[in-house]
């Protein structure tokens, strides 16, 4: 950097908003995080409806929370979130087939997108020079053209009226995390840039959620999640969450979408002869109506392959990738550009697009590529089905049914979910010997 003061704007307070200005801080002398919403309150924001349905912070992801926020983990555990493990402490299922259990060392923490976002942005904003505002809305960015240079960002205060007050914020670095929704490819357009390709891959899916009373589960476990396949192509995620509370997701497709009326909500979710399933919906207090939440595509953004980039901006946690929901990769894969982002900044920021781009793109390639391939699986899914896509799809669903009767199958699949370990490790000869000769010891 210079010697004169530094300033970097992050357009979005969402949780990967709030990631950016963590790596940011330890770099710039001022940070200023903008939101259109109001972030007087707590809870539930209108502009991240998201926030109504499951969530989970994969173990990879509490990990490098963990590191960010020190002590984030045992702070949330008092508030009361839960600490499990993913793998041990809940049913997972294949369709109506349980996978085989055993401790493991992927610890999750299950706590509700709203209270997580909150605890972020409180420990985000006590950081030094980060400042966090509501109520403001990005409409363009400023650009110096000889230079090839975004110079900073306009905005306009929410609720002004047309041609209301608009403000020009200088920043030497502007980050877009404003979500699937964000308007960054339009205003590269706007200055002459060349924008991203696009890869996009429309599943169509549709959540509903509803909450209710938490209470012992007569199995013993602390949630039920099961996977959805051609086979039975709609799951259910039941997870605890602070104040003593279940919410229970369930997912399906444009054409068989989870019902909201309470009747519906419930057969939907005892479509499958899952027990916990049924003690929750037909037994625990409802705390509220379902919701239902529609995500037609995953769409990634090929930022690392634009050959003319401006200096001074960058896209940023969904605005360079958004994953169908239903695999929940989204905050860890965040949290790893986080880091990454903190690295690249090490180099200045001179270059710092190509650099950070072509890390976070390492980054989001394997969950990529386990989003798409698990989304072809589905024929009503569009997309071409290449060799290497139906050869995994075609390994996974043998390793899953292998994964019913042999924990070290079932836990090797949690590592790779959960980010751990790279899907190389699906095929080492001791996971082929169990997916391909179950009945041998090896």
């Amino acid at each position: 950097m210079t010697s004169e003061s530094t300033h970097a704007v992050v357009l979005g307070a969402s949780i990967a908003g709030l990631l950016a200005a963590r790596a940011l801080s330890d770099t710039f002398d001022t940070v200023t995080v903008l939101d259109r919403d109001d972030l007087a309150g707590t809870g539930v924001r209108k502009g991240v409806p998201q926030g109504r349905h499951a969530h989970m912070l994969f173990a990879k992801g509490r990990e490098v929370l963990e590191d960010l926020f020190p002590g984030l983990t045992d702070e949330l555990v008092a508030a009361g979130a839960l600490t499990v493990d993913i793998h041990n402490g809940f049913a997972w299922h294949n369709g109506p087939r349980p996978m085989a259990r055993a401790a493991s060392d992927l610890i999750v923490l299950a706590v509700s997108r709203p209270a997580l976002e909150d605890y972020l942005r409180a420990r985000a904003g006590k950081l030094a020079g980060v400042e966090i505002r509501g109520g403001l809305e990005a409409t363009g960015l400023l650009h110096a053209p000889a230079a090839g240079t975004v110079t900073g960002v306009r905005v306009v205060v929410m609720g002004a009226g047309p041609g209301g007050a608009t403000q020009d914020l200088r920043a030497d670095l502007v980050v877009d995390a404003t979500g699937r929704g964000n308007r960054g490819t339009t205003w590269l357009t706007e200055l002459g840039y060349t924008p991203p390709e696009q890869d996009s891959v429309m599943a169509g899916v549709v959540y509903a959620t509803r909450e209710y009373e938490r209470g012992p589960l007569a199995g013993g476990m602390l949630g039920v999640l099961t996977g959805v396949t051609p086979e039975y192509p709609f799951g259910a995620a039941l997870l605890p969450m602070e104040g003593d509370r279940w919410i229970l997701t369930l997912a399906g497709f444009g054409d068989d979408p989870p019902p909201t009326d309470e009747a519906g909500f419930a057969a939907y979710a005892t479509r499958l002869p899952i027990d916990d399933l049924a003690e929750v919906v037909h037994r625990s207090r409802p705390l509220g109506p379902a919701r239902q939440f529609r995500i037609p595509a995953s769409v990634r953004r090929r930022y690392e392959r634009i050959p003319g980039h401006p200096e001074g901006f960058l896209a940023f946690g969904d605005a360079i990738c958004a994953f169908n929901p239903i695999y929940g990769q989204g905050m860890t894969v965040a949290a790893l550009e986080a880091v990454e982002l903190r690295a690249a900044l090490e180099g200045g920021l001179a270059g710092l697009p190509r650099r950070f781009y072509a890390k976070a793109a390492t980054v989001i390639d394997t969950p990529w590529d386990m989003a798409v391939g698990g989304d072809l699986t589905f024929p009503s899914v569009p997309g071409k089905r290449t060799a290497k896509v139906k050869f995994f799809n075609w390994y996974i669903a043998k390793l899953l049914h292998a994964a019913e009767t042999s924990p070290e199958v079932a836990v090797a699949f949690h590592r790779t979910v959960n980010l751990t370990a790279p899907p190389e490790t699906l095929f080492a000869p001791a996971i082929l010997r169990r997916v391909f000769f179950p009945g041998r010891r090896s």
